[in-house]
């Protein structure tokens, strides 16, 4: 855990108040850019940043909130505040540790610390770990959100506090938490509509991470639960899946080897994530070129590797991601995001120019 900024607490108990207060000098030119953001706006665009300098590249124009996966970059902080974005932390904890409460209260403190030493304006929690309905986890799990949620909200006012989910609330890899609980704790759930072949219990062949009917039935699933469509944002997949085919027929099935995981027999490990800058640099010399599967309504392509074997690649571009943020937007879900906002080619290519910046457009497409 990072500590920079921190003063060593002594004994008296004013040095003790004195040390929860930040102690780290601005890095910022402008004071007042170290003021957290309080104020929510009425539309998410929520960012992963993993690390690195893209961030600069970002459209600035439409994020809200940045969640940051790689080293703190206070220069990053500055320009979020700048552009009225929030940055906030990530935060993943094995869930057997913090079943004692004085843990879970230990493990946000340190929480707490870290984001105020970093002038940060919440937490995102993302744990992913299996947890069964009514064991000693899925009880603890709700009340470390709520629990993180009141701390930070009364350490730093407006705070933002969300929690990452599965794209279903219906167990997907025996993720059986008290979505309702978490949900009504936090300001808002992180859907994350890909990896959506993460348990293949049908035919073992590749397909769409993120099909459209599917994801959209997540949604559903949810609202059911009578969570609030303004507790849920829409997460979408920046990356695809290159699948190497046991078998790619005329009718361009790919089967897939089969790799187990959490009790299914089949999953999309059986293929690797593949950022979208660097499909979009291969899909117009393969074999297939782009092609579009209507029932999923996602794109693929096929080609073969230099050992001749055959690949069926599968992803999400601005077709498949504008018909999805239109249901953000006629269901009045609070908002959209993706994983990852580092996957796309930033550089100065004027092609890889403007497939990113139909990505980004994709996220709120015109009425």
């Amino acid at each position: 855990m990072r500590g920079e900024g921190r003063v060593l607490c002594l004994v008296l108990p004013l040095l003790l108040l004195l040390c929860k207060a930040r102690s780290a000098p601005c890095p910022c030119q402008d004071p007042a850019l170290c003021t957290p953001i309080a104020l929510a706006k009425d539309f998410e665009v929520y960012v992963f940043d993993v690390g690195g300098q893209s961030w600069k590249a970002y459209d600035w124009s439409q994020v809200t909130t940045v969640a940051t996966f790689g080293k703190y970059d206070p220069e990053l902080m500055c320009y979020a505040h700048s552009k009225g974005a929030r940055l906030v932390l990530t935060g993943d904890v094995p869930l057997k540790s913090i079943v004692d409460p004085k843990s879970r209260a230990d493990w946000i403190a340190q929480k707490l610390d870290l984001a105020k030493a970093q002038f940060m304006d919440g937490i995102n929690i993302d744990i992913e770990q299996p947890v069964l309905k009514e064991s000693p986890e899925y009880y603890a799990l709700t009340a470390l959100v709520e629990e993180t949620a009141e701390a930070f909200r009364r350490e730093i006012p407006g705070s933002q506090v969300t929690f990452d989910v599965a794209w279903s609330p219906k167990c997907v890899d025996i993720r059986c938490y008290n979505y309702t609980g978490i949900a009504s704790a936090c300001d808002f759930l992180f859907v994350m509509s890909y990896d959506e072949q993460s348990q293949i219990w049908t035919e073992c062949v590749a397909g769409a991470n993120a099909p459209y009917n599917q994801t959209l039935a997540g949604y559903e699933e949810y609202i059911d639960m009578n969570i609030d469509p303004k507790k849920l944002v829409m997460g979408v997949p920046w990356y695809g899946y290159d699948y190497k085919c046991l078998n790619l027929s005329e009718d361009h099935v790919c089967v897939l080897h089969k790799v187990p995981f959490r009790g299914a027999p089949c999953s999309d490990a059986a293929g690797k994530q593949v950022p979208y800058g660097a499909m979009m640099k291969q899909v117009n010399g393969s074999r297939s070129g782009r092609q579009w599967e209507d029932q999923q309504k996602a794109p693929y392509y096929e080609y073969e590797d230099a050992d001749g074997v055959a690949h069926q690649v599968w992803y999400d571009d601005p077709q498949s991601i504008s018909l999805k943020a239109s249901y953000v937007q006629k269901r009045g879900l609070r908002g959209i995001g993706m994983w990852n906002g580092d996957l796309l080619d930033y550089s100065d290519d004027p092609i890889a120019k403007w497939q990113t910046e139909a990505m980004w457009q994709a996220l709120r497409p015109s009425p």
